[in-house]
Formats: structure tokens, sequence, C-alpha cells
């Protein structure tokens, strides 16, 4: 994110950009090629692609941006969401983050008091009282649980991570905000508690996306948290642009902060491991986080992306101890040396070689960034001949998330965006707003190559909003991706998934030995008939911006009618395999239940 006073690209020193090059060189120079979509692709639909039943859901949430002309940064940057399925019956839930009005001395009771709002703006909880009719249609049908369930958030929101911490079986939720943040502990019995403080997960700085995740291979998930700028109401500025109006400010005006690395103790707390394990010498206004392996030694690594500086790669050593390796890795910056107003970021493998990719979004005038990792931790950035570059210059996007949205076992993308400068260039002559932007759907065709879908026709693509984050889950349990997508300072919306296709699919979730906990991180690998390679893809919560997802591994075939086998890299190190199941159902596999195959030393 940036404003017109940052619209001069700031490159890195020429070494830096020569090392860049080479990296790409020896990427291009060792990657296989992708596979091909048969047929090619087309930009023309059948029928609109995602159905907006936000209102048929009984979904009923906007976000307050808390906007009082002041134009504070804080304003444009929220709020995410997260799909997670708390009380266990088998489909997805929803928390979504909420911000309020900004000003000094702002508190709930005085908004009440004093603007006479019916309520005050806050965080929600809405339970998914999935109906499946007689005839096999699915209904997602959205309950309002916050009161019940204790939810109680006075700060400005931002983001959402999910995960089990405790081990216990049942899904807790950690928010970000401009505020302390929470940890909301699941009790199992609708209800939660708030435990952020006693666990030592209360960081009161400007938090923005976090992911769980096992970093150190003991059986608990860790926690990494981005923290974004020090902005507070006493170092607010002004800002203007080329024309001296006002607007709002970029990262720069603001000192950076550090993230934090918190680790699981197994005890239902965490140790903030942040210097010993090396992340705090960098500090960096970071918005987005990917956890992967990126480098293909069995460890996850941490990627995160920073606010119009270099983004980090994060290398897990093994030993506690982590290094940043991005800019050697050619991912810190893009193929010219440059340094972009990196936002959200999600990693997963685009090109079927088995290796997590990242995407990274931008603001406009710049190009969202597509690393393709070679499986040795190298990056090239693929962006132009993508399809994905020049065609996101005109918008700011704020989130990528990878979804295979037709089922053909490649992963395509839908941008989330949304303009975040009232110096908006590409906004339409003399609009009352000039901050919503459509947001765009890209299918993948293969080789590398992306066509975005042609939004004629089709209310959901043609729709302007100022979106910030979308999560992607089956909201219906029918085998095809949908997206809660949140807009800045309007509603969230419902979009289920209509794509018209004969695609088969089969949905993993991937659990520990006593079928209690999702094994973030773990891999699995699926063998379909007649397929040259396997379909890989990662158990994950962390996606995009400010967001968690379905922890469910949702794979598509094509046209395969049958999976030969399957098999799975768990965090632990261990390597198993299944014999293929059947398609089209949703199935769980347990760590030790498989047959043994390898081990990642």
């Amino acid at each position: 994110m940036t404003t017109c006073l940052y619209a001069t690209r700031i490159s890195i020193c020429f070494h830096s950009a020569i090392l860049v090059a080479v990296c790409a060189l020896m990427v291009a120079c060792s990657s296989p090629p992708p596979p091909q979509r048969e047929g090619g692709g087309s930009n023309s639909t059948q029928r609109p692609i995602f159905e907006d039943l936000t209102a048929e859901a009984g979904l009923q949430f906007v976000h307050d941006a808390g906007m009082s002309g002041e134009l504070y940064i804080i304003e444009l940057m929220g709020a995410g969401c997260g799909l997670l399925d708390f009380d266990n019956d088998g489909d997805l839930d929803l928390y979504l983050v909420q911000g309020h009005l900004l000003e000094p001395g702002y508190s709930p009771q005085r908004a009440l008091r004093e603007r006479g709002a019916a309520e005050v703006p806050a965080d929600r909880l809405f339970r998914n009282d999935l109906e499946v009719m007689a005839d096999g249609t699915r209904r997602v049908r959205f309950t309002d649980v916050t009161e019940s369930a204790g939810i109680v958030a006075p700060w400005y929101g931002m983001g959402v991570a999910t995960g089990d911490m405790d081990n216990d079986g049942w899904i807790d939720i950690f928010v970000t905000n401009w505020g302390p943040n929470h940890l909301w502990h699941n009790n199992g019995d609708g209800t939660f508690t708030d435990v952020a403080a006693e666990v030592g997960a209360d960081d009161s700085r400007w938090s923005s996306s976090a992911a769980f995740a096992d970093v150190n291979r003991d059986g608990w998930l860790d926690l990494y948290v981005a923290h974004y700028v020090d902005f507070s109401y006493a170092t607010h500025r002004v800002c203007r642009d080329a024309a001296s109006a006002p607007d709002y400010c970029g990262p720069a005006t603001f000192n950076a902060e550090t993230d934090t690395l918190l680790v699981n103790r197994g005890d239902g707390t965490f140790e903030d491991v942040s210097v010993p394990a090396g992340i705090t010498g960098a500090r960096s206004p970071g918005l987005g986080v990917a956890v992967a392996d990126i480098n293909s030694d069995g460890l996850l690594d941490i990627y995160v992306a920073n606010d119009f500086n270099e983004n980090h790669l994060w290398v897990n050593r093994g030993d506690g101890t982590f290094s940043d390796e991005a800019l050697w890795s050619g991912c810190a910056v893009n193929w010219m040396g440059e340094r972009e107003s990196s936002m959200g970021v999600d990693a997963a493998d685009f090109s079927g070689d088995g290796q997590d990719d990242i995407f990274v979004a931008h603001m406009d005038r710049e190009t969202n960034t597509l690393y393709l990792n070679d499986g040795s931790g190298l990056f090239i950035d693929a962006s132009r001949g993508s399809g994905l570059g020049a065609t996101s210059q005109r918008h700011t996007t704020y989130a990528g998330a990878w979804m295979d949205f037709d089922n053909d076992g490649l992963l395509d993308v839908m941008n989330l965006n949304g303009a975040m400068v009232l110096s908006n260039d590409w906004a339409a002559p003399g609009a009352a707003d000039p901050l919503p932007e459509p947001n765009q759907l890209f299918r993948n065709l293969g080789h590398g190559k992306f066509e975005e879908i042609d939004a004629t026709g089709d209310p959901v693509l043609e729709a302007n909003e100022i979106s910030r984050s979308g999560a992607v889950g089956d909201l219906d349990n029918d085998g095809d991706p949908d997206l809660v997508i949140t807009n800045c300072n309007g509603p969230a919306r419902v979009l289920l998934n209509r794509s018209d296709n004969d695609n088969h699919w089969l949905g993993l979730r991937l659990l520990d030995g006593d079928g209690l906990r999702d094994q973030l991180g773990a891999y699995v690998e699926v063998y379909v008939q007649g397929a040259p390679a396997a379909l890989v893809r990662r158990a994950r919560t962390e996606s995009g911006y400010l967001t968690a997802s379905d922890p469910r591994v949702l794979v598509g075939l094509g046209p395969a009618t049958a999976v030969e086998r399957l098999r799975v890299r768990w965090p632990s190190g261990k390597v198993e395999q299944w014999q293929g199941p059947l398609v089209d159902q949703y199935i769980e596999l347990r760590e030790g239940s498989g047959s043994p195959v390898d081990t990642i030393q």
C-alpha cells in the first residue's frame, strides 16, 4: 500500500538486482513445464461462476471502517474473516472482524451514548446450519451466535487465524487488532474464552495477518504474527497528493514494526521466541503471511509480504532459528529489483510441479507478482508472461486467493480489489467514491498461463466494492470451493460456486493420530489415474490477507474417475501412503494409519 508520495519506485542496489536476475535464469533453466489444460481456455462462461447468496444465507454484516474524515491510514486496511468448523458438525462456520468509529477517546459506551447507535459494531460469529434437502439441494444458513458464544471484541479488528492450539479437538480463533489481540479458546460447548493475556498472545501493537503452524515439529501449533506500523492518533499525519489535496498516507510515514513468533509450550501457553529465532532484526510493515516448505527440506518456512519494503522469506534452519533468504532466493522484490506495495500473499502449487509457488498482491501501476518455485528455494518472477501481470496494473489488489474453481486440477486465482488512495487515477470521472473496484477471476490454462474471466453479465465480477479479503472453503460440502468476501466499509458476501462442469473431486481432512487436530502444513500427493504427475496440495488455513480458510484439502480431479493412491508428508517428517479412495467424497486421513514410505530428516 502506498500513495502518490511514493509513486516513484525505489530500486534496491544494483548487485541485488543482478542476484535476482541470476536466480531467475537458474530457475528458468531447471523448472519443468507445468501441465496444460486440455483444449486450452476460453473467456466465455455459460452462466455466472459465483452466485451471491448473502441474503438467502441469512448473513447480515456490514463492516464499519470508522471513517471520520481525518483520513487515518487504518481506515482502509481491514477487515478479514475466518472459515472454521467451531462446533465439529462437519460444515464451515464464519467469524467476521469488525472496526469501529475512529476518534480519540472512543469507547463502546460513548458511541452508544453520544451517537444514538442501536448497537456498537463488533466482531460476529455465525454458525452454519447447513440444510440438505430430500432432493439433494444444499442450503447454507448462517445463525448469529456471537452473544451465546461469549465473544466480546472491543478493539478495532483486522484479521483471523484458526487452529487447535491445545490439541483438544476444537478449533480456536486468533484475532489480530489495532489494540490487544484476542485468542478465543474453544470450550467445546459452543462458547469461547479470551485467553490471549494469560497465554502470552495479547500483543497490543497493530497486528495484521497471522498463521498457525508447527514450525518446530513437536506436535503443537505455533503462531506467527505480522505487525504493520506504529500508528496512533498521536502519530497520525496529513498527507497530500500531487495536486496538494489531502489523501491517505503510505507506510513510510510511520515507523515499521517487527513481527512475532510464538512457540507453543504444549501446556496452553506460548513463548515469544522472536529474538532467539532471529526475526526481530527486520523492522518492516508486514501485511500478508504464508507458511510452506519452500525449499523442500521437510521444515515449514514463513513468507511475509511487506508493504513497500523487501519481502521476507524466513527459512527454517531446524534449530529454532530462521534466516531471511528472500533476496538470495529471488522473491524479495520483482524482476526489476524493485520493492512493491506487497499486501496479501498466498502460496500453492499452481504450476503442477509439486512445489509451492507464491502470489503477492500489489497496488495499481504495479503488477501482482507470481514467483515460480524451482523446488530448491529459488524463484523466478513469472508475472509478465503469466497473464497476471499487465491485467493487474489498473487495480489495487489486497489479496489473491488460489482456488480450483472448476475442479480441473489447475489452481486458478481470485483477485480481491479496492483502491486505497483518494487520488485514484483509474476511478471513473466524477465518481463520488473513487475507492471501489471490481474483483477479478483468472483461469489457469496450464504452462504458466492465465486468462481473465470475462465479467460481462456476471453480477459478482461486475460489482464495484472495496474488497479486502476472501476466505476459500466448501460452504455447502458439495465438492467445489466457495468464497466469503469482506469489503472495507461494506457488506460481507457469501459467494457459492455455480461453475458448470462435470469434473470430479476429492476432499481430505488431514488429522493427527488421535483424529483431533488438523495437521496444518501437511502435504498430500494425489496420484490420479493416467496423470503424468501427482497433484500436490497443502493443508493450511492462512491465505491471502487477514484471512483463515478451510483447513480441508479439496483437490479437483478433472475428468478422472479414480485415484490410484495418496501420499502424505506430515509436519513431523513421517511419510505415509494409502490406496486410492473413491472420488467425489470427503474422507479423513490420520497420521499413523497409512503404510510408511519414508522419513524426511
